[in-house]
């Protein structure tokens, strides 16, 4: 029987750090029959975490997709990391997923990860499944995890499933949907079907008619039938929750120990008869504001989630079949460049292993090699139909550090070797920074950074050294200040000359103009760095003619492009030139440019010269008992704390903190918190330093230029 779109279920497993996911993974892969024989990460053998460095680190660090077959479904899994240094790789997987299954550590709980995670499956409106692993733990509590999620969730959280003997004696589920107790042997597998135990069919069946109700309400026929009966058939009740959890109305909970393979199996069921297809979900939106429904009969289009380079093999394109059928030798359009591109072999994955196959119908997740110039977030379509299927959305950098290569002779090579990860990983950023003249990375997390350093010295065999990056500092003047400036040179034949009076004076948006000068011409520069320059031109009786106009504008701009302070860019000053000379066959172009950068220069020191530095918004996401710590180390950091919410039951701090006080900040939060709080970082504004850490940065620049 071939395979159809309905018959597809695309699955991402989502989770905190030791969550279990990959050796859930692994289970569902030996449960269907997809592998003989079930791999542990301790033995690096897992299907999951198939890259030496994966298996050197001991957890994962890219997605990874994998798919089984059962009962009548195709079920793509993809295997995601639990650090959210490795954000990038969960989203989009996120992006081509229908249904999202959130693994919650038995022992730990909802944990901080969780967190963030189901803030994602909300923004991409993602039907999510519980499952509650490690049940054989001997810390593992199911009435508490289900307590927390459900406080943090809402009471869309439904269990299907309890156990009465979690910890080490775990062996058996009572299953409330099936109404049925599932008792396993000590080697796990299939289980036998008991009847549920009198002491324990109140509960079941208390948990049963909850399920019920849920699949009635989002249907009129069935919620007429369950006033008339009081009850669904099977049938019934199965429409009934693939409606109510395709629309995020439930959130299913189930309960399962990898390790011991007890459990997968009647999550595969579930999954096969109760999660939404590709064709269940909403129409996938276009760039162009317009949707594209997932119709294999459709136009042709293929969007391209992930890339990764393989050695021997080259780049690897990850991609999901949005509309129409694909068939290996396709020559599609690359919707972002008009590249044309040809699919000559197109494979279905299971982690490493590649098998080829003729064609992939839509809502199906397949690979293919060797693409020309087609990357993340490309789609590529057929000629006659172009699609472009929105973009997703990475988030922005965390943390950045300055790198260096072992010798100067292997910049090329370094820079080569990071552009590369840069194309794999849209997460990281490579700046070349001719201001700051230093190359930063801005990345997610210190442990991103450590892979990336990992990455570029073991592959291409390179050593590469973080340091300090500096700081984007600005700088602008605080009060009023006149200054005027002759150039002159002679030196045989025609010369050089030009006078130059300038006023600077600090500029605020809504500024009252100038009183006491004859405004004849006046310019609003928005300059590339940020804030404002105004020009104005007050030469009354031609003292300066106004063809020199532009090259005194360019003598300022210079100026302002590395300040007299600390070299950095200047901002937020009005310049106005009322006075002057000129010779008629000395003066030029470039005698102005002189003459006005260095009475901006001087005019610039009398001005009560103020240094800015970036200020950060940060918001931390933490437990209360560690939010102590958290709000020690943020007073010696000149944070300003802005408040303090709770969110579920972690507490969210947010604080307005200098970015040279979050050099390495990722690691410091790590070691206090041991890995049990997570923070994003976003620019918010300049702000003036204060006068004695101005003066420390002056004279360390001042240093550095007798040093040079």
């Amino acid at each position: 029987m071939a395979l159809t779109t309905k018959d597809i279920r695309n699955v991402v497993l989502l989770g905190h750090s030791g969550s279990g996911k990959t050796s859930f993974s692994e289970t569902m892969l030996f449960e269907s029959g997809a592998i003989k024989r079930r791999g542990s990460i301790e033995g690096k053998s897992t299907v999951s975490d198939f890259t030496n460095i994966e298996q050197t680190k001991g957890y994962s660090i890219f997605s990874t997709l994998m798919h089984v077959k059962w009962k009548n479904s195709k079920i793509n899994i993809i295997d995601t990391p639990g650090s959210d240094d490795f954000v990038g790789e969960v989203i989009s997987s996120m992006k081509v997923a229908d249904t999202s299954m959130m693994i919650l550590n038995a022992a730990n709980g909802v944990e901080v990860g969780t967190e963030i995670l189901w803030e994602y499956t909300q923004k991409f409106k993602t039907p999510t499944i519980f499952v509650v692993s490690q049940m054989d733990h001997d810390k593992a509590d199911f009435e508490a995890t289900l307590d927390q999620a459900r406080n943090r969730f809402g009471p869309k959280v439904l269990p299907v499933q309890y156990t009465t003997t979690a910890g080490v004696g775990f062996n058996s589920i009572i299953d409330a949907l099936r109404m049925v107790m599932y008792v396993f042997n000590d080697e796990g597998g299939k289980p036998e079907k008991h009847d549920i135990p009198e002491s324990e069919m109140g509960r079941a069946q208390e948990m049963h008619n909850a399920l019920v109700e849920a699949a009635a309400e989002n249907d009129e026929t069935l919620m007429e039938k369950f006033f008339e009966e009081g009850s669904l058939n099977e049938s019934e009740l199965a429409e009934g929750l693939t409606i109510a959890l395709a629309n995020q109305e439930i959130y299913p909970v189930f309960i399962c120990s990898a390790e011991r393979n007890m459990g997968s199996g009647r999550i595969m069921g579930f999954i096969n008869d109760i999660a939404p297809s590709p064709a269940d979900r909403a129409d996938a939106p276009l760039t162009n504001g317009e949707t594209l429904a997932c119709d294999a009969s459709g136009d042709l289009a293929v969007f391209i989630y992930k890339t990764l380079s393989e050695p021997q093999v080259g780049m690897v394109s990850y991609f999901k079949v949005y509309s129409g059928t694909l068939a290996a030798g396709n020559d599609l359009i690359n919707h972002s460049n008009s590249g044309q591109e040809r699919l000559n072999q197109i494979y279905v994955a299971e982690g490493k292993n590649r098998t080829s196959v003729d064609n992939l119908i839509a809502g199906d997740i397949g690979v293919t090699v060797k693409l020309k110039n087609s990357h993340t977030n490309d789609t590529l379509h057929a000629k006659a139909a172009p699609f472009e299927v929105e973009h997703i959305d990475f988030p922005s950098p965390r943390i950045r550090a300055a790198v260096q290569p072992g010798s100067k002779g292997e910049m090329e090579k370094l820079m080569k070797a990071l552009h590369q990860i840069e194309e794999e990983d849209p997460t990281l950023i490579i700046e070349q920074s001719a201001t700051l003249k230093q190359t930063i990375l801005h990345a997610q997390g210190q442990l991103h950074l450590d892979i990336i350093k990992y990455r570029v010295e073991k592959v291409n065999n390179l050593v590469m050294e973080f340091e300090q990056p500096k700081i984007p500092y600005r700088e602008t003047i605080t009060k009023l200040a006149n200054e005027s400036y002759r150039h002159k040179k002679q030196s045989g034949g025609s010369g050089q000359f030009a006078e130059v009076h300038m006023r600077i004076e600090p500029f605020y948006q809504g500024m009252p103009p100038t009183k006491d000068l004859t405004i004849r011409s006046a310019s609003e520069e928005e300059l590339p760095w940020g804030g404002f320059m105004i020009f104005q031109w007050c030469i009354v009786g031609g003292s300066i003619d106004s063809k020199y106009i532009n090259a005194i504008k360019k003598g300022i701009m210079q100026q302002m492009e590395e300040g007299p302070l600390t070299g950095s860019h200047c901002q937020n000053i009005r310049v106005s030139i009322y006075d002057g000379k000129m010779h008629a066959v000395d003066s030029n172009d470039m005698a102005f440019m002189i003459a006005s950068a260095q009475a901006f220069k001087n005019a610039f020191e009398k001005s009560a010269p103020q240094l800015l530095e970036p200020i950060y918004d940060l918001e931390i996401l933490c437990s209360d008992t560690v939010m102590g710590d958290v709000m020690g180390d943020l007073q010696t950091r000149r944070a300003i704390i802005q408040g303090m919410d709770s969110d579920g039951h972690y507490q969210k701090i947010k604080a307005k903190v200098p970015l040279s006080e979050l050099y390495q900040y990722s690691s410091s939060l790590r070691s206090l918190t041991q890995g049990r709080a997570k923070f994003i970082r976003e620019f918010a504004e300049y702000n003036s330093v204060s006068h004695d850490i101005q003066q420390k940065i002056v004279n360390s620049y001042k240093s550095e230029l007798q040093e040079a």
